[in-house]
């Protein structure tokens, strides 16, 4: 873990340079991607960073012990099913994120949040909310979003995550596309936080978006454009 000039932990921010990351990443940024084409992408983006972001040593907690095999006997680990991994989806588009997700997470809960950004101010509210009422440091979890614009939501999310007893360390972020402006909020304010995006892009438009970005991931993604 990173330490600043303090010794204070700091947030790390991961881009995978693998190339199927890259592919998917191509396919959701064109416009000319129909809704089952972008989503299926987008998925795919899901599975492949949430496995980046559960690859590091100690995240995900393991049981060991032995296993028969047909010649012999094996020491093994498993994924500790008593320890489930708390994933949590920011609505709409974080869904889509997760529909892989089954395929790298032998264990998981989900928790379901909803937010809604006034397109004036860019502040985001809650009309959506079912996080356990507490957690603790020892819980691992997982909040997906396809984009971090303004980081607005972000950070109201995390709040309350921490908030209920968790830990900025034992969190991941996956992300598609994230801009410098919600970086540089989450820095400052979560020591320790992980993200996993596919891209950082440059800058926000007048409206918020992400530039290039993806446009409205949730309307690409369920075809409400």
């Amino acid at each position: 873990m990173a330490a600043g000039p303090s010794g204070k932990q700091q947030m790390l921010v991961y881009v995978p340079s693998h190339p199927l990351v890259k592919h998917w990443l191509a396919v959701a940024r064109n416009k000319l991607s129909p809704p089952p084409v972008f989503r299926g992408a987008i998925a795919e983006l899901g599975r492949l960073l949430i496995y980046e972001a559960s690859a590091e040593e100690g995240w995900l907690p393991v049981l060991e012990g032995q296993a028969e095999t047909p010649c012999g006997v094996a020491d093994v680990a498993f994924v500790d099913p008593g320890r489930p991994v708390k994933v949590v989806p920011i609505l709409r588009a974080g869904l889509v994120l997760l529909e892989q997700a089954a395929t790298v997470l032998p264990n998981s809960q989900t928790f379901h949040v909803g937010y809604v950004r006034n397109e004036e101010t860019l502040e985001a509210s809650a009309y959506l909310n079912k996080l356990p009422e507490r957690l603790t440091a020892e819980d691992r979890v997982l909040v997906v979003d396809p984009m971090l614009a303004t980081g607005g939501t972000l950070v109201k999310v995390l709040e309350d995550i921490i908030g209920r007893g968790a830990v900025s360390s034992m969190i991941r972020v996956v992300t598609v596309v994230c801009a410098p402006t919600a970086l540089q909020k989450l820095s400052t304010d979560f020591p320790g936080l992980k993200v996993y995006a596919a891209m950082i892009d440059a800058e926000l438009n007048e409206r918020g978006y992400i530039v290039p970005g993806l446009g409205d991931a949730g309307d690409r993604a369920f075809n409400t454009l």
